[in-house]
Formats: C-alpha cells, structure tokens, sequence
C-alpha cells in the first residue's frame, strides 16, 4: 500500500480538490484506492466527490467511529463509490471534540490506516500546522503539499515544511537526552524555534549529541515530500515554486521535490454545484489533464523504496513543472477559443471570467503591499537595534 498524505499550509488552495480528483484518477490504471477525509476539524471531501452522507442508526458513520469502537476496521466503514475500485472513508461530524484527538486515539487511526487493504491511500489533512496533521502526514516519507502563486500561500506552505521538520525531530530524540534538551530549550526561548535555520541546529547537534545528530539526519534525509502548484493563472507563476525550494534547501537542508501544476478552472465550480469532480464532469478540461498527469507521475515512480516510490532528480521535476505550466497555458487558451467558437462560452462569460480576474489581481496587490509595509517596518527595526 502507497499512503499519499495532501496537506496545505493554509486553507483554499485546492487541496481537496486534489485529493478527490487525484483518487479517481489513480483507479483508471486498474489501482485499488481508498479515500479518507481527516479534515477532522472540518470535513466536506464528501461535496467534492459527489457523495451523499447519511447520519446516525446504527451503522458506523465515518473515521470517528474508529476511536469511539476499538474493534472496527476501514474495511467496516468505508462506503463503496460510483468510480470502480474507489473506496471512500468520510469524516464524522457526530462526535464532538474529534478535531481534538488524544494521542492514543491518534494512534489507534494511524494503525487502522497502515492496516488497509488497498493500493493507493489518499489521506485529505486539515489546513494548518497541528500536532495531528503533521503527524497524519509524516506518515510516510513523500507526502503532498498544495500551494498557489500567491506569497501568503508560499509562505504557509513554507511553514507548514519546518513544523514537519521539527516535528521529525521531537519524535527521533528522547527528551532526556542532550539533543532533546537541545530542542526544549530553544522551543522555551522567546524566538527560539522561529529563528532556527535547521543546518545550524545541526551543525549544533553534532557537538552537543553526535549519536542523536546521525539519528536525525538519517531520519531527514528520508523526508521527501512533493509540492503541486495550484491555482496558476499564467506560466510565471510556476517560478514561485523555485523560490520556494530554496528556501526550504537553505533553511530547512529540505529538497523539495516538484509533482506538477494545476491552472485555475471556473469549471471547477461548476462541476462542485454538479456534485461532480472535475475529472468526471469534464476530463477534457486543462484541469482534469493535470491531475491526470499528476497519477501518472505517481504511478510511474512506483520502485523499490521503502515508500514505494523512487525519487527523480529534483532539478529535472522543477524543468517539467516549466514546461507544463507553458504547455498547459497554451491549452487552455486553445480550450476557450474552442467554447467561444461552439457557442458553449459566451461573450458574457468571458467578460465576468476577466473581471474576476482583475478582482483576484487587486487582492493580490492588496496583499504584496501588506506585505512590502510589514518588511519596511521589521528593517527598520532591525536598523534600530
């Protein structure tokens, strides 16, 4: 069984959409999938893939079942779907506080989840940087992580990666022991762990612990999580990915690795009040070929590792991600003088899609300006110091 976490450093970026649609995708070559929401603080996978959830009687209603009855496995909860070989496991809005799980409740999902019978697992995360997420997503070594060009997008993606690197180290260093304490009093410090580049925390690491450090860095060398840039609006925002890999190269000592692009499609909407995924409601489209590509690269990588898959050079990801993102750009430019031309897209259409656009580009400004004031403001105070 290959687990493929999708995680997001913050929220609608199109991470369920991905997962959903990714799911379906992966069962055209003849793949078992298994679809799990643990959005637990907020599941609605169900409205992306067209599923209708019934609550309550006595049947086990979703992943919540599990810490509420030891004895249940995926296999008595999972809802078979329309798509052949898609097994889906909803949330559950029926128990309160499952947002909030205890360790051992954790634990006892995770077991659950590794004792699936399946090819593929799709986990759809929550938003954010809790303890259960990472934790759901450092399942195995190459997880998802959804952005868009936008910098508050980036920048939480970013973030999102060194809280997994952390993360990592919490769970290899005994709390007792120098390198443990090494991390504690730097989580105790006012700007500790937020000022921390990972390599110095090493280098740091292997004077005060070196049997920890080489715990760790064997520990590191294994995450390889994988990026998709969604939400493009033009081939340069695929650059955005490249600034973002070497901030993860020089302060986390992370290489990230490049699955692929997504434009932004309005028929995604379209397709959501359809309850349709998109795949589904229009394969033809730029988006659904994305996706599509995005399975293959997945199920091409499939070798001998101790994941399943086999790590392409990251440079050479970052080139095709390139080459996608014009390629694509041009498709989808062919694809509306298409609709245009049949009479499928009228003029009014493509009026309001530009001026949704211009909206989108004014918020964006709103937000490089934010972010432009608070940089002044932060050199101006390290000037002052």
């Amino acid at each position: 069984m290959r687990i493929i976490p999708v995680a997001s450093g913050k929220g609608g970026v199109g991470k369920t959409l991905l997962a959903a649609n990714l799911a379906i995708a992966l069962t055209r070559n003849q793949r078992s999938v298994t679809l799990v929401d643990l959005d637990l603080g907020g599941s609605n996978l169900h409205l992306v893939l067209g599923e209708s959830l019934v609550w309550g009687g006595d049947a086990p209603s979703g992943i919540g079942s599990i810490v509420s009855d030891s004895s249940l496995t995926l296999a008595d909860i999972g809802r078979p779907t329309e798509y052949d070989g898609l097994t889906f496991i909803p949330g559950d809005g029926e128990i309160p506080g499952l947002a909030n799980l205890q360790a051992g409740a954790k634990r006892r999902i995770i077991r659950r989840l590794q004792e699936a019978d399946t090819d593929y697992m799709i986990l759809d995360l929550g938003a954010g940087t809790s303890f259960n997420t990472l934790d759901f997503f450092l399942m195995t070594s190459q997880g998802l992580i959804v952005t868009t060009p936008t910098p508050t997008s980036t920048v939480n993606a970013y973030l999102f990666l060194k809280n997994a690197v952390f993360r990592i180290l919490q769970n290899v260093m005994p709390r007792k022991s120098a390198g443990g304490q090494l991390l504690e009093s730097l989580r105790n410090e006012r700007a500790g762990l937020k000022g921390t580049y990972i390599p110095r925390l090493l280098d740091e690491l292997a004077r005060t612990d070196p049997e920890q450090h080489s715990r760790c860095v064997a520990q590191l060398s294994r995450f390889q999580p994988r990026l998709v840039m969604n939400m493009l609006e033009d081939p340069k925002d695929s650059e955005k990915a490249g600034k973002l890999r070497r901030s993860c190269r020089q302060y986390l000592g992370l290489e990230l690795d490049h699955l692929g692009i997504m434009y932004r499609d309005d028929l995604q909407d379209v397709a959501l009040s359809s309850r349709l995924p998109i795949v589904r409601y229009k394969p033809q489209s730029v988006l659904s070929q994305a996706v599509f590509r995005i399975a293959d690269k997945l199920i091409s990588s499939e070798a001998e590792s101790s994941d399943g898959f086999e790590t392409a050079p990251a440079d050479e990801s970052y080139q095709e991600a390139t080459l996608e993102a014009e390629s694509d750009f041009a498709a989808r430019t062919d694809y509306v003088e298409d609709l245009l031309h049949t009479g499928a897209l009228s003029t009014g259409d493509l009026i309001e899609t530009v001026k949704m656009q211009q909206i989108e580009l004014n918020q964006m400004r709103k937000e490089n300006n934010l972010l432009k004031t608070k940089l002044v403001r932060a050199l101006k105070q390290g000037y002052t110091v």
